[in-house]
């Protein structure tokens, strides 16, 4: 988040906010389901070592489809090669990474998504919530969808990932599933904390001026 979004994000009630142009695609502001405050932001050089950190608290209970990798090595290779490669975005609490999110490669129409919360803060929402703020950058960069792969028995991440709008559209072996960024929710997730908690539909004038096409909260 710049300097001039930072400066009209003065507290955690977003009850009000209506979002600025200079807002990332989604706000960076999180409550978890325990009342913990997070931050979601774009992931930085300087993150590095401590991904790295954060992997090392990973079994191989915690790890899928080979990732992050087993050893210190392989896996600071691969933070590396994500933060030069991706477009990523991290979870901070209290000043520590407790989790990471990206999609990947950023040139492509559909590019691959893959979360990884730490073991001590899963079943809070941290990793539902990533998802959504790569969807809403996905969006934001015109990507066409996103897709990932998922083991078939993994229950707790397939549900997760239904909740943010994928749809299996392949079954062999692990499952691959896609999300259309057409879809309604890629616009949603980008909408402001007002319209987010507000009503069902955002509290915002959405109707067609001058004959031009409708607004969303996602543009203000």
């Amino acid at each position: 988040m710049n300097d001039d979004a930072t400066a009209v994000c003065d507290g955690w009630d977003g009850s009000e906010c209506e979002g600025t142009p200079h807002c990332p695609p989604r706000c960076p502001r999180f409550v978890d389901k325990e009342g913990t405050r997070w931050t979601i932001r774009p992931a930085r050089d300087a993150d590095e070592p401590f991904l790295a950190e954060m992997y090392d608290a990973f079994d191989r209970t915690h790890r899928a489809q080979g990732l992050p990798p087993v050893s210190r090595r392989r896996c600071a290779d691969w933070v590396e090669t994500m933060l030069r490669e991706a477009n990523n975005v991290v979870a901070e609490r209290d000043g520590e990474l407790l989790g990471h999110a990206m999609y990947t490669p950023t040139d492509a129409a559909v590019p691959e998504l893959a979360v990884f919360v730490h073991p001590t803060a899963q079943d809070r929402g941290v990793g539902t919530e990533l998802c959504r703020h790569v969807i809403a950058n996905a969006a934001a960069a015109d990507r066409e969808g996103l897709e990932l792969h998922v083991e078939t028995g993994n229950r707790v991440a397939r549900s997760v990932y239904r909740t943010v709008g994928f749809e299996v559209a392949e079954r062999r072996g692990d499952l691959r599933m896609e999300l259309d960024l057409d879809e309604p929710i890629a616009t949603e997730v980008r909408w402001p904390p007002l319209a987010r908690q507000g009503p069902a539909e955002p509290a915002v004038d959405l109707s067609p001026r001058d004959g031009g096409p409708g607004r969303s909260p996602a543009d203000d």
